[in-house]
């Protein structure tokens, strides 16, 4: 274990709690995109994507996470509207115990995150992902109290998923996605990208969803996207591999079961709760489980 790493993660939870989750997460993708380019014009991955982007200083495990425990912490304190508030820059809040639990929670994130790459599971899921869905499920036991599904107070027969045209939407959105991420593998890989350039493709579909919640973050309509984008590019990445342009509709597929399996965990884990658990990070978890149990069957 890199203890430096670990040490640095204690501030890089602080600055998810300061900036807050989904500002943090933004950042991230920054680093993703810039990174996942640079590694595919030569440049060493290690430094903006393994360092900065996914490690100590602003991986989601660390830096989301440890904004969305202190998020989860100022609602338990009432210091926050609500805890699963994931928007709002908690350095307004002029609490250090609130920037404190960030920290603490970034040296959670780091150490689970490390744990787990110690195992067989470690190589087959989204560390990152797996990490994130651990410590909010942590966050709501320790401060919400909404219970792990949340508390539906309605006169209607709760909604576990959406139905009709919200589905419809659901799909078209994750096989638009699919489609224009697969078919630029497929397209990459017709045109003699190198190795490198198809091994890090799913780095920069991701980056570039990620900064996109730019335009969430400033009250826009515009949804998560990460979790179809990175399951989507790793399948099809897979399925070009195996089969030639046409694995990209192994991409299109994922994408669409991306979408779907996304809303199911938004209305079952994030809705009506007072903390936040990320669907698209569960999600990316699960579908990157999904995706390399398909790559050892077919390649």
């Amino acid at each position: 274990m890199d203890i430096l790493a670990l040490i640095a993660a204690f501030g890089g939870g602080t600055i998810g709690a300061y900036m807050g989750a989904l500002p943090a997460f933004i950042m991230t993708g920054v680093f993703a995109l810039a990174g996942g380019i640079a590694t595919a014009a030569g440049a060493p991955a290690d430094i903006a994507v393994g360092n900065f982007a996914f490690g100590a200083f602003l991986g989601p495990h660390v830096a989301f996470a440890g904004g969305v425990a202190a998020a989860a912490y100022a609602g338990r304190k009432k210091k926050l509207e609500c805890g699963a508030d994931i928007l709002s820059s908690l350095n307004g809040l002029g609490s250090p115990d609130v920037l404190l639990v960030g920290g603490v929670f970034g040296v959670l994130g780091f150490l689970i995150w490390y744990l787990v790459g110690l195992t067989s599971f470690g190589t087959i899921t989204d560390r990152p992902g797996f990490t994130v869905f651990v410590l909010a499920v942590i966050s709501r036991l320790v401060f919400g109290s909404s219970g792990l599904t949340g508390k539906y107070t309605g006169s209607e027969k709760r909604q576990w998923i959406s139905s009709g045209t919200g589905m419809a939407n659901n799909i078209v959105l994750g096989g638009g996605i699919g489609i224009a991420v697969s078919f630029l593998a497929a397209s990459l890989a017709a045109n003699g990208a190198s190795n490198t350039v198809m091994g890090i493709f799913p780095i920069i579909c991701f980056g570039f969803s990620a900064i996109t919640l730019i335009f969430t973050q400033t009250g826009f309509a515009c949804p998560a996207t990460h979790h179809i984008t990175l399951p989507s590019a790793l399948a099809a990445v897979a399925g070009i591999a195996a089969w030639g342009s046409t694995g990209a509709l192994l991409g299109v597929l994922l994408g669409i079961v991306s979408a779907v399996f996304g809303d199911f965990i938004a209305k079952t884990l994030n809705s009506y709760c007072d903390s936040h658990i990320d669907p698209p990070a569960t999600t990316i978890f699960v579908m990157t489980c999904v995706v390399s149990l398909i790559k050892m069957a077919i390649l």
